[in-house]
């Protein structure tokens, strides 16, 4: 018998596999298809100080392998979410719940941290730094070690729970972003958020995107993923979440050689509603295939 369990900053997971933000909502509205219990946990729609509409649409573009969305953390702000969505979210799914947290400034940050915090569902902080700093710009935070680096100190100051960074791809050193989120206290890493892509349609000679620019999402991506996590593996003591493009028991189980404690799941929930919990059931017969018998052994193993 196989054991698919893995430890994620002191909290034991069923299982590795973890739906994403963005693709997952709040969880009930999966939980009309199927027991999402069965999930290691998940990680659910990226949470601001404010409510916010999102992006003019269209906002999503279909690409070979892939897809680009602009939706712009589109949700209904930190106190409706505590008020409303997750009561629901209580009454379907059993296990601590990850949440996932943007901002346009550090006291945007703090002052969402802060309430989630102090839910009892919510097991994780996972702080989106892929946001622009409206104060700085409209750099990206996770863009710059220094900004990463301000942004977790300030959340760890004010909060109890396990604060997961999630960082931004588009940089040419991530390696040193990780490593000033570990110094500045964070619990672990999550990576790697979405690529800045772009469609342009050939009718229109226009970019299919309103906003001309989105996060480019889907199998295509999954490279670029295992080399970041295999670099920032080497570089950092604590543990890191791992995406990109994944749809498969296999690609968990390739994040996971690179060096991902734990694997979310994204553009894949929006191809198959049932992609989660399908690779959660195909795990055990991958692990036999290739004679892995715990699955928390296997973390960084291509190292």
């Amino acid at each position: 018998m196989v054991n698919t369990k893995v430890e994620l900053c002191s909290i034991m997971l069923d299982n590795p596999v973890i739906p994403a933000s963005g693709t997952f909502g709040f969880g009930y509205e999966f939980a009309e298809l199927y027991d999402i219990n069965c999930l290691g946990t998940f990680s659910f729609k990226g949470t601001t100080k404010d409510a916010r509409f999102g992006n003019p649409t269209p906002r999503i573009a279909e690409c070979d392998r892939g897809m680009i969305n602009a939706v712009g953390l589109q949700n209904p702000g930190v106190e409706a979410v505590i008020a409303n969505e997750l009561p629901k979210l209580a009454k379907c799914f059993n296990k601590p719940v990850m949440a996932n947290v943007s901002g346009f400034s550090v006291e945007d940050y703090v002052y969402t941290c802060e309430k989630l915090d102090k839910e009892e569902q919510v097991g994780w902080l996972e702080v989106n730094v892929s946001c622009p700093n409206v104060h700085g710009g409209g750099m990206a935070f996770g863009t710059s070690a220094e900004a990463a680096a301000e942004v977790t100190k300030a959340v760890k100051a004010v909060t109890t729970k396990p604060v997961i960074i999630k960082l931004s791809p588009n940089v040419t050193d991530i390696v040193s972003i990780a490593k000033a989120c570990e110094e500045a206290g964070a619990d672990g890493i999550s990576m790697i958020n979405t690529l800045l892509g772009m469609k342009i349609d050939l009718k229109t000679k226009k970019p299919v995107i309103a906003n001309k620019m989105g996060g480019f999402s889907g199998p295509a991506i999954k490279p670029v993923a295992v080399r970041m996590i295999y670099q920032v593996y080497e570089a950092v003591n604590i543990p890191i979440v791992g995406m990109g493009g994944v749809s498969s028991a296999e690609d968990v189980i390739e994040l996971m050689l690179a060096g991902a404690t734990a694997v979310e799941v994204g553009a894949a929930n929006l191809v198959d509603p049932f992609a989660a919990r399908d690779i959660v059931n195909d795990l055990p017969r991958v692990m036999e295939k290739y004679s892995i018998n715990n699955l928390s052994e296997i973390i960084g193993g291509a190292h």
